[in-house]
């Protein structure tokens, strides 16, 4: 999956926005103004293909323990001073490794939804009624 096919199915998610919050770098999916995945673009420009997403901990546990391209958190050796999440809910996945461009998709339909289960109830109706 090229960078260009993962941006462009993501973008066409309802709601879904594209940021620079933490630097130049780092690519930040939001819904609703909620992070739910990120990708790390200076990695990708260095054949590192990794997305990081917010999943639900129970499902990510069953995913890493199957998986060796899906790692807890975000994934070693980014840079010194680098903010981390948590391992719980964020994981890394390798791309265009063991995980297929249609996991790929399904994945970050899930991280999606994992931030839309937990929305506001008024958050929700608005994004209903877009």
């Amino acid at each position: 999956m090229h960078i260009e096919q993962l941006r462009d199915f993501t973008i066409a998610i309802k709601r879904v926005t594209e940021h620079f919050p933490f630097d130049e770098t780092t690519l930040v999916f939001k819904v609703m103004h909620k992070m739910f995945m990120m990708v790390p673009l200076d990695r990708w420009e260095k054949g590192e293909q990794n997305i990081v997403l917010k999943l639900d901990p129970e499902k990510a546990i069953e995913l890493r323990e199957t998986n060796e391209s899906i790692l807890g958190g975000f994934q070693q050796g980014r840079k010194p001073d680098a903010k981390y999440v948590s391992v719980k809910h964020w994981n890394t996945v390798i791309v265009n490794q063991d995980v297929s461009d249609a996991q790929v998709c399904d994945l970050i339909k899930d991280a999606y939804q994992v931030v839309v289960d937990k929305l506001t109830k008024k958050l929700k109706a608005e994004l209903e009624n877009l």
